[in-house]
């Protein structure tokens, strides 16, 4: 078996245990397969914590990280002449696996399966391609950056039912699925410098990324983020969501989940290119989606072999926080004050899979905490069930609202009169779209409540 990421990281792993279990097959990657311990942590269901969200609307013995892995050692163990990836019970365990990356963080063994899952989907469309649905909404964003007239098909699509059942049956789009559209006006600042906005002595330099999602979806969210940055005395570099020639600023996640590993590379070429300059200057690299912004920091180390790798990708995977992280570690290490007017009433935050399973809800907690007289009410929930496409797809999309029903559409009917932060476009977008609530970013309540 030829691996399509890096799994070398797991080299040495299970070395010297006679009782690693480590597959026959897949050299390094048997090895990550292998750091499962079986302990069944992922199964035991609890009201905190993401892992799993199939498996906690679903129990079954092969809808769990550990299940799931059962699965691979199998298919890993098998003899080289049989074909491993012609499994259907492992296709339809992988394929209910969302990758939450909750495993990652809350498993004692820190199995990542979204990676493995990704490995999984490399090597089948290295074989047999990809669908035109997975290439349309891996693309999707892009496509409206450089065509933005292709909005208005967008919006010709959702209001006609007749389109709708088209789009499932050629495509497998889910018909109750609406499409996001862009908002306009989008985000329209331009690549470069932009000053502080307070006659002050200068507090640092930093880089903020706008990334496609956030510049076509939720551009009020990037517009207020660079205000606020400039308004705690920042000079900021701005990334907007593309470059002078319609080329995204792309993390390349999106081709990544679904195993188009070569267009991921690619994208991730070009935005680290872009970044070199600034990350070779120590710049920080403040981005505002968690499933773009720690692409960076996780996935990218595995997305190249060692001697592919692109300048920069090292720095990038230290200098990368999210705009919580970065503000949070001002605060504490170099003394930035922030003084907020009070804000009255509730706000309640869903916060992206991803940013738990790094451990950013403290430094999301330990800003809102700050603004005076504030009720505030971080939603103990799992994934909201979008998972990138998922919430969109014709053969997911009824799991995947029955996810969002678990916990996260009681909290929000609990509270209907509260204001609500969304930790990415993708949650936002599910939470509109079964709710009919709008969400903010964090740096929309930041600005509003930035005293004079």
């Amino acid at each position: 078996m030829k691996t399509v990421l890096n799994w070398s990281a797991y080299h040495e792993q299970g070395q010297g245990d006679a009782y690693a279990d480590i597959p026959a097959q897949g050299g390094d990657f048997a090895r990550a397969v292998a750091v499962c311990i079986r302990s069944g942590v992922c199964e035991q269901v609890t009201a905190k914590g993401v892992m799993c969200p199939s498996y906690r609307l679903m129990p079954g013995p092969d809808r769990s990280p550990g299940g799931r892995i059962r699965l691979l050692k199998q298919a890993l163990n098998r003899p080289q002449q049989q074909d491993w990836l012609a499994d259907p019970a492992l296709a339809q365990a992988l394929d209910s696996c969302i990758g939450c990356k909750g495993c990652k963080r809350e498993c004692e063994a820190y199995v990542d399966m979204a990676t493995i899952k990704a490995e999984y989907q490399a090597q089948r469309v290295a074989r047999h391609g990809s669908s035109l649905r997975a290439w349309l909404l891996a693309a999707g964003p892009l496509w409206l950056l450089r065509f933005p007239w292709l909005a208005r098909l967008l919006a010709w699509r959702n209001r006609s039912p007749r389109l709708r059942a088209w789009g499932e049956r050629l495509l497998g789009l889910a018909r109750e699925a609406e499409l996001p559209l862009p908002l306009t006006p989008g985000f329209t600042e331009g690549e470069g410098w932009y000053e502080p906005l307070i006659a002050a002595p200068l507090r640092g330099e930093l880089v903020l990324w706008v990334d496609p999602l956030t510049g076509l979806f939720r551009p009020a969210e990037a517009q207020a983020a660079l205000s606020l940055l400039r308004r705690l005395g920042y000079r900021v570099y701005l990334l907007p969501p593309q470059d002078a020639r319609r080329r995204p600023y792309e993390s390349g996640r999106a081709d990544f989940s679904i195993g188009r590993i070569p267009a991921a590379q690619q994208h991730a070429r070009h935005l680290l290119a872009a970044l070199a300059p600034h990350l070779a200057a120590g710049r920080p690299l403040v981005g505002l989606e968690p499933s773009s912004l720690l692409m960076l920091r996780e996935e990218y180390r595995q997305l190249f072999t060692t001697e592919q790798q692109p300048d920069g990708l090292e720095n990038a995977a230290q200098q990368a926080l999210m705009l919580e992280e970065f503000l949070a570690r001002e605060l504490m290490a170099h003394g930035l004050e922030l003084a907020f007017k009070p804000r009255t009433g509730r706000l309640l935050v869903h916060a992206h899979c991803h940013q738990k399973a790094v451990g950013g809800l403290k430094p999301l907690r330990r800003l809102l905490k700050l603004i005076p007289e504030l009720d505030l009410q971080f939603i103990e929930a799992a994934c909201c069930g979008m998972a990138g496409t998922y919430g969109m797809e014709a053969e997911h999309i009824a799991e995947s609202r029955q996810m969002a029903a678990q916990a996260l559409l009681p909290a929000l009917a609990a509270a209907p009169e509260a204001d609500l932060i969304s930790g990415g476009f993708g949650c936002g977008w599910q939470i509109r779209m079964l709710t009919g609530r709008s969400s903010l970013g964090l740096a929309q309540v930041l600005l509003a409540q930035l005293a004079d």
